[in-house]
């Protein structure tokens, strides 16, 4: 399926699912090659920033913001090909969500604090706050 139908899908669903629709496509694009907790903990950076609103008060807002998630810098005619990938992508995601309706208190998190992440072959300006590294994937408390 072509990213532009993955993003219509998700304009139509009912919000809970235009979420799950979109945290996993994000979590498909960003880290589908990554560890499970890897993929796990990309979600969060896109939940903890969804709770700061600072992109918006849906998930789809926050990872569809101008160049913050790859769902806003990949080619629309990008296709989804690795149906194993996709199912785990949409299995975390929904996870992530579910998680994150608990009380924070609750809440299994992998990367306290992180509201940004790069692969490490990328230097950040903001890399003296790296929190932790997690396969090919540094995550930062930025903000």
């Amino acid at each position: 399926m072509k990213l532009s139908m993955l993003l219509w899908v998700a304009s139509v669903l009912p919000q809970h699912l235009a979420d799950q629709t979109c945290l996993a496509t994000t979590v498909y694009l960003e880290a589908r090659s990554e560890s499970t907790i890897g993929q796990y903990a990309v979600a969060e950076v896109a939940m903890r920033r969804r709770d700061r609103s600072n992109e918006g008060t849906s998930v789809c807002d926050v990872v569809s913001a101008p160049r913050q998630f790859a769902i806003s810098t990949t080619p629309k005619t990008f296709e989804v090909t690795d149906l194993t990938a996709w199912q785990k992508a949409w299995k975390i995601a929904g996870d992530s969500i579910d998680n994150w309706n608990l009380p924070k208190s609750q809440r299994l998190v992998y990367v306290p604090r992180a509201d940004h992440f790069a692969t490490t072959s990328v230097n950040t300006a903001w890399s003296r706050n790296r929190v932790t590294t997690i396969g090919e994937h540094a995550f930062y408390a930025v903000n």
